[in-house]
């Protein structure tokens, strides 16, 4: 118990650091805009939707069911909100647990040696963990791995009681295995593999069966308490995958080239090439964690597309690694077996006389070692026959040998990780450290047995005590590492900068994301510029740098991107709505009109984010009302705003939308919808100024004055450095008569928008109006510097310019 807690407090130390830690990358689609964690959404909606909250029978689900971590999340989210500290506390709370059962599965392998401990504190340091515990989308793996383990400690106690008798508890321990490997699978989907793992556990540790032995075992039948229990094991894991597909549409999920190039190559070589050489590229993440990246897709990893690769010798060596202990560990022999002279059991080596790995001299061996580096085991009595005859001791009664704990550590480190190898499926990620949480864990046990076996077979204390600090130094290395990967992982700025290296053009693009938001727009847009440079036709750079060049008025430049961007993507739904928008800003009505039409008419099929595109489709409709709406259709803007709520997803804000459908009402003199609308604006959005105004307006019309009033000073107090609510104020004051108010709203609104003609214009206007003709002439001559080639601005005339509702929302 002792070593379960010093390495679950080891885990808990080396990601402190990660408590003041912010939402990194994809935190933000699975936590900050996922609907399913707001507590107006039935909790319901997180069995039927996937994991970043897209409907699971959807073509562009990614079909990740993941419901009980997203319940974690709601949870989260119940207590905090938003806010960071609360989720990544949790994430370190499950890394240690998770690091407490282990070092108690390793100590059931290697006995209550330092072994056992130096397995748990691998696993606790490792630096390929610091993806799924610092990022806290990681904790899918997190959750998945501690009922894993569970799972296989409620296996090893069916086992026990099984083979000593123990009736309906042995199988209730079973039943208590099954339930945690489906709250496995629910927390992540390679948690279904906790069974097969469980199988290896019965037959190659508590059996201790060779292969040979174990074809005897199936073909006659023999042990039918072993055979009862895999085969319980195998129908539940067919129940479990066929309602995982059933639930997710019996379809796979499609994931673009981007994600996975290896998977969109026409190539069958280059694909099996890269697909052979990907396994290899992970277990030397597992082995040397030195250089770690939040994403290894598009070239972080080229393909491999030729024989004559050199990365083939990797994968030939990896797989010939595999194989060589895999053969050792099934008992399958390299040549003929001399004379028996002993057997290593448990990193104990027996022989006539030697103890330890140390002969006895005088009659005196050495035992004290026993107690220390390892437990020994009794050999397994001649009765046992192809594993059908019970030994005198129960089966796993005593430690497993070498072999057996090699065995299992294989199979813990592969088993789980063949749902990533797109053997069975294509999968969307070349490389995702996240992903080796569990498979690590048999890693870690190998590394324990190797030196094990190292300590056993050296025969100089001095050699013996190297061992030991190798395997401290190996542990301090990555706890050092870990610590420092996690500063990495403080914030998106950090992160990203950290993956230029591995995956430039994924790492430069998104780092310019978040120096625009930090209102660096130069930097932003070399960061988005140098995306570009390493990969060209990424939709979403272009689309990026097009919208940062239209934030910055260089609308020339942000069309040809936006027009890039579009080409790239053709789906694409912003790329059209701010083109629209630039083409209606610019006087160029009719193309703008197609622009919108185009993008409302593009489904949500296979998209990874339907609910953005649907929010952009919204936009377009929205857009392209309000521009029919100025062009004076108010029936067809009605027409495609009606269509724009239809199409409305539920996180899309629909104030402006509803207001606009009140003005349009408005224009055809058809006052009562229009209140009705102005009215849904303003529950939609209280504070939304626009609609205060307009409403405010109505209310004027309909003879409400107090009321209206009301309206436009709530406006006013809303946002007081906006000129155009005292502009609005001052057009009511002035057709109520309150010449000399009205003049005074009218000045306040020309020196808060002096840049804007229409309200400078409109000041001067009020202020003739109030007979103060100096006044007016002054914001005339400005009116008319704004715009020269207005005629209305060239000299004083008494003109009524309708400063109402048209301007509103756009002023907004």
């Amino acid at each position: 118990m002792i070593a379960e807690l010093v390495c679950s407090a080891v885990a808990l130390v080396l990601y402190v650091n990660t408590l003041g830690a912010d939402f990194c990358y994809d935190d933000s689609r699975a936590i900050k805009t996922n609907q399913d964690l707001l507590p107006e959404t039935p909790w319901l909606n997180i069995f039927y939707d996937d994991f970043w909250g897209t409907l699971l029978t959807h073509s562009g689900s990614h079909k990740s069911f993941r419901p009980l971590c997203t319940l974690s999340f709601r949870f989260n989210y119940a207590l905090g909100g938003l806010e960071p500290r609360g989720y990544h506390l949790a994430n370190v709370a499950l890394h240690g647990a998770v690091t407490g059962l282990f070092a108690g599965a390793a100590r059931r392998l290697l006995g209550r040696s330092c072994w056992a401990l130096l397995a748990g504190l691998l696993f606790a340091a490792h630096p390929v963990h610091t993806e799924a515990v610092a990022g806290v989308v990681g904790r899918a793996d997190v959750g998945a791995a501690l009922f894993f383990l569970l799972a296989l400690r409620c296996y090893a106690q069916h086992c026990a009681l099984r083979d000593a008798g123990g009736g309906w508890r042995g199988w209730a321990w079973l039943g208590a295995c099954l339930a945690s490997s489906l709250a496995s699978m629910l927390w992540k989907e390679q948690g279904v593999t906790a069974l097969a793992v469980a199988a290896l556990y019965d037959v190659f540790v508590v059996h201790r069966l060779k292969l040979p032995q174990l074809f005897t075992l199936v073909i006659r039948r023999r042990n039918l308490h072993l055979l009862l229990s895999v085969f319980l094991l195998a129908a539940w894991g067919v129940v479990l995958l066929a309602f995982r597909l059933y639930w997710m549409g019996n379809k796979p999920p499609n994931f673009s080239n981007s994600d996975n190039p290896a998977a969109d190559s026409p190539s069958l070589l280059t694909r099996t090439l890269t697909f052979l050489y990907l396994p290899a590229a992970n277990a030397w993440l597992l082995l040397c964690p030195d250089t770690l990246s939040f994403d290894w897709s598009m070239d972080a990893l080229p393909l491999v597309r030729s024989l004559a690769d050199p990365r083939n010798l990797h994968t030939a060596a990896f797989y010939a690694a595999l194989l060589v202990l895999g053969w050792s560990g099934l008992g399958l022999p390299f040549r003929p077996a001399p004379p028996a002279r002993g057997k290593e059991s448990n990193g104990k080596a027996h022989h006539p006389a030697v103890t330890n790995g140390k002969p006895a001299t005088n009659g005196h061996g050495h035992h004290g070692s026993d107690q220390e580096h390892g437990s020994s085991e009794s050999e397994h009595p001649p009765g046992l026959e192809n594993g059908t005859k019970k030994p005198t001791q129960p089966p796993g009664a005593s430690l497993p040998t070498t072999e057996n704990v090699l065995v299992f550590s294989l199979g813990l480190m592969v088993v789980p990780f063949l749902p990533a190898t797109n053997l069975f499926f294509y999968v969307g990620f070349v490389v995702a450290e996240r992903v080796l949480y569990i498979p690590s864990m048999g890693f870690c046990l190998l590394v324990a047995v190797a030196m094990r076996a190292l300590y056993v077979r050296l025969r100089r204390r001095s050699c013996k005590s190297l061992v030991l600090y190798l395997g401290a130094a190996l542990v301090l290395l990555f706890g050092i590492k870990t610590v420092l990967r996690n500063q990495d992982w403080q914030n998106e700025e950090m992160l990203y900068r950290s993956g230029i290296t591995v995956n430039p053009a994924k790492a430069w693009g998104n780092l310019g994301n978040v120096l625009k938001n930090q209102g660096k727009m130069a930097e932003a847009e070399r960061a988005y510029r140098n995306a570009l440079y390493y990969r060209r036709n990424m939709a979403d750079m272009l689309y990026n740098l097009g919208l940062l060049l239209q934030e910055n008025n260089k609308f020339s430049e942000a069309l040809h991107y936006y027009k890039l961007a579009i080409g790239s993507r053709p789906t694409l739904a912003s790329a059209y709505l701010n083109t629209g928008i630039i083409l209606m800003n610019q006087g160029r009505g009719e193309e703008a009109k197609r622009t919108f039409l185009t993008c409302a008419d593009i489904p949500d099929e296979n998209l990874k984010d339907p609910h953005a595109h649907k929010s952009s489709v919204t936009s377009c409709l929205y857009n392209l009302g309000k521009l029919l709406h100025e062009q004076g259709h108010q029936e067809e803007a009605l027409s495609v705003f009606k269509e724009a709520i239809q199409k409305m997803p539920k996180q899309f804000a629909p104030q402006s939308l509803y207001n606009m459908m009140g003005e349009a009402y408005m224009r055809l003199s058809k006052l009562a919808e229009a209140e009705h609308w102005y009215r849904e604006s303003l529950r939609a959005k209280p504070d939304h100024i626009p609609a205060h105004l307009t409403y405010g307006k109505l209310l004027a019309m309909t003879g409400q004055k107090a009321e209206a009033e009301r309206y436009f000073l709530k406006a006013i107090q809303l946002d007081p450095t906006k000129g155009n609510c005292y502009m609005h104020y001052g057009q009511f004051l002035l057709e109520e008569s309150r010449l000399l108010e009205a003049a005074e709203m009218a000045e306040k609104a020309a020196r808060l928008d002096s840049g804007e003609f229409d309200v400078v214009f409109s000041a001067a206007h009020m202020l003739r109006q109030a007979s103060l003709n100096d006044a007016a002439e002054k914001y005339y001559g400005q009116a008319a510097s704004l715009r020269p080639n207005c005629s209305m601005a060239q000299k004083p005339r008494v003109v009524h310019v309708d400063t109402g509702p048209r301007h509103s929302e756009s002023c907004f």
